[in-house]
């Protein structure tokens, strides 16, 4: 018995029923995806994230959105980073300007169901705007953040790691920086999770 296929689904029809739906929705090449809610850890943990940034950033001429703001990349990938920020003009898919072009920096917190996408697949989708000079993901069960940069010159990214609830990582693209523990305040760790830097 071979499986009946799922209509495709045009970019218009996509914007059209998700700027009126409940739920948001990833879209790519006529494929709609519905996003699972996240745990109590991850919902703080976006907070705190847009919290620490716009406090950094105080009156500088950049936007910190949360996970209510859509982008759009050049592949065609509609998604909602937990965080992103963008420093000086916005560009926008249209005139309704709730499409983001041109993220300078975008933030996911991981879930056990998505990590993989958002090492993999997701990221694949984001190196291709243009704008984007910094991918930072953030644990869930653990104090610990990865950033990723990418090089002007070679257009090359490059990894950095930061534990424990004592360190501070540097965001280059923003030239600021945020203190882990500001991060992941008032999260709960599992047991065995190390939370300051040995």
């Amino acid at each position: 018995m071979s499986a009946v296929p799922l209509p495709f689904v045009s970019q218009a029809e996509y914007l059209e029923r998700e700027r009126s739906a409940p739920t948001k929705s990833e879209y790519f090449r006529g494929d709609v995806f519905l996003m699972a809610g996240g745990s109590e850890s991850h919902s703080l943990i976006a907070g705190n994230l847009v919290t620490a940034l716009n406090n950094a950033l105080g009156d500088r001429p950049c936007r910190v959105y949360t996970s209510d703001q859509r982008l759009k990349s050049p592949t065609g990938l509609f998604t909602y980073p937990d965080a992103s920020v963008v420093c000086g003009d916005r560009e926008y898919l249209d005139d309704r300007r709730d499409t983001l072009l041109n993220p300078l920096v975008i933030m996911e917190v991981l879930s056990p169901s998505t990590e993989g996408y958002d090492r993999g697949k997701k990221f694949e989708h984001y190196r291709t705007i243009p704008s984007l000079r910094e991918y930072i993901l953030v644990a869930q069960d653990a104090p610990t953040i990865e950033r990723f940069f990418r090089d002007h010159a070679t257009g090359q990214w490059t990894l950095s790691e930061h534990h424990g609830l004592e360190d501070v990582m540097h965001i280059d693209a923003l030239d600021c920086q945020l203190l882990l523990k500001d991060v992941f305040r008032k999260v709960d760790f599992p047991p065995d999770s190390p939370t300051v830097v040995s």
